[in-house]
């Protein structure tokens, strides 16, 4: 609303065919070329916000011996998931990932310092058939979650996550295929959005070179992790049943 009293943040365009940008105020300012290009630097906040704890491949194992597993269920391009449930037989006293059956693990690990939480789990329906993929954008808690095939490359996911103060990674025998930096909180990146953009597209092709099928990958493993959203996520706490409000055991 323009009206007095207001704090007058505008942006004037020539017209809504084109919307193009004419003037902008800031404050009742209007902000020229001279005056942006003049503008004081403010120094970031919320740096160093990952506190990534040292995880070990053996750190996803999923123990237990009851076979019939609960397994969260991807409807691509949707928040809500599937309660699935599969006989997923441990191995050595783990229930390993099955990628001839599309089952892969999924782990949250707390990385605020606040409890050093870890949970794993299954999810179907990301295609993934090696390598794993990582990411600090983690609704709305913004723990770590990876999804992988292989422990090792989990752990070298989360291990790089940290190093890079957030964002999201593509792992693959042992090495990082693509990154992109999110270091304020863990959320936002300090780049340009035409690097930005450039990064995402190289993230998709490296997520896609793994099997991955999904069209966002990363957006669609955020939203895995919201436990408000029915039917089955993740948290550090465990796999939550949403219909019931509860972790499950």
């Amino acid at each position: 609303m323009i009206a007095p009293g207001k704090r007058a943040d505008i942006v004037v365009i020539d017209g809504l065919d084109s919307c193009r940008v004419s003037q902008v105020f800031a404050g009742g300012v209007e902000i020229t070329d001279a005056a942006f290009a003049a503008r004081q630097l403010i120094d970031p906040v919320a740096r160093h916000s990952v506190k990534a704890p040292l995880i070990e491949p053996h750190h996803f194992r999923t123990g237990g011996n009851r076979v019939e597993t609960p397994v969260i269920g991807i409807l691509p391009g949707k928040i809500i998931t599937q309660h699935l449930t599969y006989d997923i037989a441990p191995e050595d006293g783990d229930k390993r990932p099955d990628t001839a059956r599309d089952l892969v693990k999924i782990a949250v690990i707390e990385r605020h310092g606040v409890n050093g939480n870890r949970a794993t789990g299954f999810v179907k329906g990301f295609g993934l058939a090696r390598g794993a993929i990582g990411s600090t954008v983690c609704h709305d808690h913004h723990n770590i979650a990876v999804v992988g095939a292989d422990y090792a490359d989990m752990a070298l996911a989360v291990q790089r996550l940290g190093e890079i103060e957030g964002g999201f990674v593509v792992v693959e025998g042992g090495r990082v295929l693509a990154e992109l930096a999110l270091p304020v909180a863990g959320l936002m990146s300090l780049n340009s959005f035409e690097d930005v953009h450039d990064d995402l597209v190289a993230l998709r092709a490296a997520a896609r070179s793994l099997g991955v099928v999904l069209e966002e990958p990363f957006l669609q493993l955020a939203f895995l992790c919201l436990p408000v959203i029915p039917h089955l996520k993740i948290t550090d706490h465990g796999m939550v049943d949403v219909d019931r409000f509860e972790v499950m055991p």
